[in-house]
């Protein structure tokens, strides 16, 4: 431990208030763009939410709602929620989650299972209490004009006539003994897919699109929900790799009349309907529907244009992959001006597509006819406006380096995009619906998040949170001995460049040997190596005397399809050779004792932990701490698996070597295993299925089980838990002359 006045301990690292600052989360501009709104934690809880407002022409910042006024106690919550909010990452938080704008002075706020509308005027706001039952209403959204509040209610779709109060059942009753279930997203649509809710509305709110998912093709798991005074069984439907998926219909209501028209989206040439995912749905401003489909093998994405109120269809383009798609949410309609580019049917889409090997912007005409916008060996994130009078189009992406992410302006015909916000950091954008203005969210090494904002070119017009690291920071007493990553490039097999992180500890003495701990994650859709504010228990980790490395593998984010295309159809390969590559690198560096590595992860992390101390040769790891790992990609769901696993009958040797069943017998490393007990994602008989093998093979290791925890291990004294339980098995193998002074 360094010698710094101020100890960072394991309980400081998570208790109130947060060492990296406020945090304002679900950031939204108002209708009128006079308004920005916000989540935000308190001083004293960290993870309880209020809802918090910022007036854009005055720079006056206030609490709209106090969560605990309209709830003083916590409500129990349905497993339906549970889920979803597993599934959106935000399980743990308290308080209001969620909101959504209605017109530009009501807002929708779901809090214990209830609806409110907050209606803001010159004084207080005005809280209106919508429902009052004892169902769950879950997805409430406020339709695009105003006039309805929709959400779900025991499987069915609502909407509340906000004119008059009336509330009405939109879609038919769900069907629970049939496991029928309507305006809802299927599980791998929510985990897998981020396609969070199951019914848009159009934009003229005549219309509203919505799911019939029946779930009855899909095998039931038993899942032990473990607590610690009891015990469940949920009847968890789970589509494990190769098994049927939910079959999902869509279908759009008249509001007028009531009329229901199917929505026939699914195409004859790609087999059964558990074969083929319903990834997207969004409607032109026009009224027509575009859906999205992606067939079982992930290799062909198709867009539909139909056409109401008949639900005519139109091809519209789509995108093939050799090895797989990744679904996007990029989806802007706009209307060029009359010199435009077809001035037969005018309404355009801003889209992304991965056509070149790399994300980029295209603009699609009804046809589906696509012209690049972007081009070049760089990602970009996602597209966030288009300006049509000027003709151009902003979107974030990583054009300067791979280890930031900027906000850009590039003209819709082309050309070399120019960045907006300030290097040296990494952004996250809300955009005003004009364009004209933006909330940008940004944060470097050295920086916790800081939340502004900006005119569209970048200028400063007011901090909403400033955090700055001063005197009154909650970090301030720990700030003297921040340490700060060095970053580098290492080679993969291939010549590709791999991105690496090294954070040192306080005082650090090149003549002296550190251990070393290499975090993990290593899966797709991730990035670790990012020039950010970066986890302080990072801080807590260097503090104790270790070195902590990182090292962004093939097959992770943001580095196009050739980089992460490596991975398929043989996981835990490629990623665990490069990963091995950095441990190398580590070792001939004379400050780091080669004895003492210790690699570590968690999800895909704590596979990768597995599959590279199986793999490696023997005294390459000291220690191996491997939490809620997927140990055989035959037990995870279909949509992510299949994506770059294949089906098990169609690969089944790329799914034997990816498994780490065939590796038990090569474990000489000292193993911590770590799991959830009522884990829904990668469920907890992952590590059981293991622990039984180990045992079989006569294999010690270590095991630590959350009763009644899920993927994550959530709330202050258990995070304190397992961060002690994670140190005290480092420091065993890690730091053997603490052990001898005892």
């Amino acid at each position: 431990m360094s010698d710094s006045t101020t100890a960072l301990t394991p309980e400081r690292l998570y208790a109130s208030p947060s060492l990296s600052g406020p945090a304002p989360r679900g950031v939204k501009f108002s209708p009128d763009g006079k308004r920005v709104t916000f989540l935000k934690g308190r001083p004293d809880e960290q993870d309880r939410l209020d809802l918090w407002q910022f007036d854009v022409q005055t720079g006056a910042q206030s609490r709209l709602i106090n969560s605990q006024f309209l709830q003083p106690h916590d409500a129990e919550l349905s497993e339906a929620e549970k889920a979803l909010r597993e599934r959106k990452r935000i399980a743990g938080t308290k308080g209001i989650v969620d909101y959504s704008w209605g017109t530009a002075d009501t807002i929708l706020v779901p809090l214990g299972g209830d609806l409110y509308l907050v209606s803001l005027g010159e004084g207080e706001p005005e809280v209106r209490q919508l429902t009052d039952t004892d169902a769950f209403e879950t997805d409430a959204k406020v339709s695009p004009k105003g006039r309805y509040a929709s959400f779900v209610r025991e499987g069915a779709l609502y909407a509340i006539d906000l004119e008059n109060g009336d509330e009405s059942r939109l879609s038919p009753a769900a069907e629970p003994d049939k496991a029928i279930s309507y305006g809802v997203a299927e599980f791998v649509a929510q985990e897998e897919m981020h396609r969070f809710t199951g019914y848009w509305w159009s934009p003229d709110d005549k219309y509203v699109a919505y799911t019939r998912v029946d779930e009855s093709t899909v095998d039931i798991i038993p899942r032990f929900d473990i607590e610690a005074d009891k015990v469940s069984v949920i009847e968890q439907r789970y589509p494990r790799a190769g098994r049927p998926n939910a079959v999902v219909d869509l279908f759009v209501r008249d509001m007028a009349t009531g009329e229901a028209t199917e929505i026939k989206w699914r195409r004859d040439d790609w087999g059964a309907a558990t074969d083929q995912y319903l990834a997207r749905v969004n409607w032109l401003p026009d009224g027509a529907l575009v859906v999205q489909g992606v067939d079982r093998h992930q290799t062909r994405l198709c867009r539909t244009l139909f056409s109401l109120p008949d639900g005519t269809p139109t091809a519209m383009g789509g995108e093939d992959q050799r090895c797989w798609i990744n679904l996007d949410t990029d989806f802007i309609a706009f209307s060029p001006d009359a010199h435009g580019r077809d001035s037969v049917q005018p309404v355009h889409v801003l889209t992304t597509t991965e056509a070149s090997g790399f994300r980029h912007v295209a603009c699609l005409n009804r046809r589906g006819d696509a012209q690049a916008v972007t081009t070049g060996s760089w990602a970009v994130d996602k597209v966030l406006a288009v300006q049509p009078e000027d003709e151009t189009v902003l979107f974030t992406g990583h054009a300067d380096t791979p280890l930031e992410r900027h906000l850009y302006t590039v003209a819709l015909s082309g050309g070399e995009p120019q960045r907006i916000t300030a290097p040296g950091r990494t952004w996250a954008i809300t955009m005003a619906a004009d364009g004209k203005s933006f909330v940008g969210t940004s944060s470097s090494p050295g920086q916790p998040p800081q939340v502004g904002l900006y005119k569209a070119d970048g200028s400063l017009i007011a901090w909403i949170e400033e955090n700055r690291l001063d005197e009154t920071h909650p970090y301030a007493p720990f700030l003297s001995d921040h340490s700060m990553p060095e970053f580098g490039t290492l080679k993969a097999e291939d010549g590709q460049d791999l991105h690496y992180s090294i954070l040192k500890p306080p005082g650090f003495d090149p003549a002296k040997q550190y251990p070393v701990i290499v975090e993990v994650y290593g899966g797709p859709h991730v990035q670790t190596v990012v020039n950010e504010w970066g986890r302080v228990s990072d801080q807590f980790y260097v503090r104790e005397g270790y070195i902590l490395f990182r090292l962004d593998n093939r097959g992770s984010a943001n580095r196009g399809k050739t980089f992460e295309d490596v991975i398929y159809r043989r996981t835990g390969g490629p990623e665990v050779r490069d990963q091995l590559v950095g441990v190398d690198w580590l070792k001939s560096q004379p400050f780091v004792d080669a004895s003492r590595i210790a690699i570590q992860g968690w999800s895909y992390g704590g596979y990768m932990t597995l599959m590279a101390v199986l793999q490696a040769p023997e005294g390459t790891f000291a220690a191996a701490a491997a939490g809620a790992p997927v140990t055989d990609w035959r037990l995870y769901d279909t949509f992510y698996t299949e994506r770059y696993m294949d089906t098990p009958e169609d690969n089944p040797d790329g799914y034997e070597a990816s498994s780490v069943f065939p590796y038990v017998d090569n474990l000489t490393t000292p193993l911590l295993l770590m799991h959830g007990m009522a884990d829904d994602n990668v469920t907890f008989d992952n590590t059981t299925r293991l622990m039984a093998a180990l045992q079989e093979k006569g294999k010690a290791f270590d095991l630590m089980t959350y009763p009644g925890q899920r993927h994550g291990i959530r709330g202050e004294p258990l995070q304190v838990h397992l961060m002690k339980t994670r140190m005290a098995f480092l420091e065993r193998h890690l730091k053997p002359e603490l052990k001898a002074s005892t």
